[in-house]
């Protein structure tokens, strides 16, 4: 039997996995990805915007990221936006459409972004360990109130380390890989 607060901390930690996956596609490699702009704020009319919401976004070839937004007034906030955020592309507005070259990323430029990774993944691992320490609290406190035996209480215990273990190995898979696609020249 299996302990419901185990059960609850799954989808949580998976979902701390996914996030810090949904970050690394924002964070740039030496090739073009839609992933980089798409959820940029754009102001739409008073609201910030994710830019895939207002514009279709290509990569025409590895050095060519193309923004064709579906309405033409919204061209001048798309390349204000792009500005304003941090992947350090200058955007080209041509007629109807904004264009961003991605130039190869400088070997300084690299260590950076690695880093980023690094970082993000020590937030991925914190967060999946809070996780872990918020169940064994709970355990621990049901330990005390005499409505779990200390046998019980070890196999959860053991069976959150094994959970917790997977889902930091996940995290540790997904960084190596995104920080050998940051390196790759």
């Amino acid at each position: 039997m299996t302990h419901p607060e185990l059960v609850a901390a799954e989808p949580k930690m998976q979902r701390a996995v996914e996030a810090m996956e949904r970050d690394f596609a924002g964070i740039r490699t030496g090739r073009a990805s839609t992933a980089l702009v798409e959820r940029i704020p754009v102001e739409y009319y008073g609201t910030p915007t994710p830019l895939k919401q207002i514009a279709g976004i290509s990569t025409p070839d590895a050095h060519l990221i193309v923004i064709q937004p579906w309405d033409r007034s919204v061209l001048s906030a798309i390349e204000k936006a792009i500005t304003k955020s941090d992947i350090g592309l200058t955007p080209n507005v041509d007629g109807t459409v904004v264009r961003l070259n991605v130039p190869p990323l400088t070997e300084e430029r690299r260590r950076e972004m690695v880093k980023q990774v690094r970082k993000r993944a020590e937030e991925a691992r914190v967060e999946v360990r809070n996780h872990r320490r918020e169940v064994a609290d709970h355990l621990k406190r049901e330990l005390r109130e005499g409505s779990l035996s200390e046998d019980e209480e070890r196999r959860e215990l053991e069976s959150l380390q094994r959970l917790t273990d997977r889902h930091i190995d996940a995290v540790e898979q997904r960084s190596e890989r995104k920080e050998a696609e940051v390196m790759e020249v």
